[in-house]
């Protein structure tokens, strides 16, 4: 069966038998594409890491691959051209599951000079399988004064549905707005009418294929963009631009690990986390794994391993001191984690352990809000 992309976006596939294959002939190298940008306007900076927001056709294959770079975005976005004056700077070209502490740590680095040099804002083009784990990074490794915006695309440029081109517009505006905190700017609705903001540390990808799949988790959106005039209206809660100075702090601790307890799960398994500086356990309900567990993740915290219990739920916090197992966990040296989101609390936790060696400050520091990860009181949500 061979799969042939249509000129209207959309794959059909056709018996092998019935197709002529013919090499596709590389195209020549053409002038590139002039992009004229306003020097009048504000100066943002599109650092790309690549994702589906940067992706087209690839013919080997007859899917879709990350393939553009910072400056094919302007071009195949001109309404960009009417925001902002861009300065562009490719990254990466990655699908996002193959991004890694170590790109995060270059990210933060790129995103700092920019802002450093100058930058009035930050857009960061970024797979979304993997977005909110990047974003909720950069947030603790940089203290920023302007807007750091992730986007991304659920539908690459090549489809008829594609919602590249409203999130890029929609992430340029809040580029430019008096935002001063690390964001995802994704569709609020399966409509081209709004793009919501979520807070980089409390956001999740709530859909595999839906354009509206992000949503704020714990706590409302701290802003939204209509479309197309690309208003920008911000929550009270929302950090202003210029509320913190410009700080750098890249390290990270990649020796962490984010497990997920199931029914049954063998004490076996922690065997493999032997020697880890941190473990973020996603528990059930209030923050629980079976009795089993116990003994393996004490023999962990006894010697040297920070565990920090999450929930699986989505909404609601970590509280281990309502049924025996919970005190039990907690006699054996596992930390709550109160409301932050398992992925959250991996990355922070590597943040952690990268700048704080005492344990038990880096366990007063897992429990301490740094970037709006750690709610005092669970407010939005069931």
């Amino acid at each position: 069966m061979a799969v042939v992309k249509l000129t209207s976006g959309y794959n059909i596939g056709v018996p092998s038998g019935a197709c002529t294959f013919v090499e596709r002939p590389v195209p020549p190298a053409g002038k590139p594409l002039e992009i004229h940008q306003n020097k009048n306007l504000p100066n943002l900076s599109i650092v790309s890491t690549g994702g589906t927001i940067a992706s087209r056709i690839d013919y080997r294959t007859g899917s879709v691959t990350s393939q553009f770079n910072a400056s094919d975005i302007l071009v195949a976005i001109p309404e960009l051209a009417q925001i902002a004056n861009y300065r562009t700077i490719p990254l990466a070209t990655i699908l996002s599951e193959n991004m890694t502490p170590a790109i995060w740590q270059d990210l933060a680095r790129a995103v700092y000079d920019e802002v450093n040099g100058g930058a009035k804002g930050i857009i960061v083009t970024h797979g979304t399988d993997t977005m909110a784990y990047s974003a909720a990074a950069i947030s603790f490794m940089i203290d920023t004064p302007v807007p750091i915006v992730f986007v991304g695309s659920q539908r690459s440029a090549d489809r008829p549905s594609s919602d590249n081109a409203m999130n890029a517009a929609c992430s340029a505006a809040a580029a430019t707005s008096d935002l001063g905190e690390v964001v995802v700017v994704m569709h609020a609705t399966t409509n081209d009418d709004t793009c919501a903001i979520h807070r980089g540390t409390r956001v999740r990808k709530m859909h595999t294929s839906r354009r509206d799949a992000f949503r704020s988790m714990g706590i409302p959106p701290i802003g939204e963009i209509e479309y197309p005039s690309r208003k920008v209206t911000l929550a009270p809660d929302a950090v202003r631009r210029g509320t913190h100075k410009l700080a750098l702090h890249d390290k990270l601790d990649p020796h962490c690990a984010l497990i997920q307890f199931f029914p049954g799960m063998s004490p076996d398994i922690l065997k493999a986390y032997e020697g880890y500086h941190g473990l973020v356990i996603a528990g059930t309900g209030l923050g629980h794994t079976s009795t089993t567990l116990i003994p393996p993740l004490k023999h962990l915290a006894e010697n040297g391993t920070l565990v920090v219990m999450t929930s699986q739920c989505m909404n609601g916090r970590v509280c281990d001191r309502v049924y025996d197992t919970g005190r039990d966990l907690l006699d054996a040296g596992v930390i709550e984690g109160g409301d932050m989101l398992p992925e959250a609390a991996l990355v922070k936790m590597m943040w952690v352990l990268g700048n704080e060696k005492d344990t038990k400050k880096a366990a007063a520091l897992m429990q301490t809000d740094l970037k709006g990860e750690y709610n005092r009181r669970s407010g939005h949500g069931l």
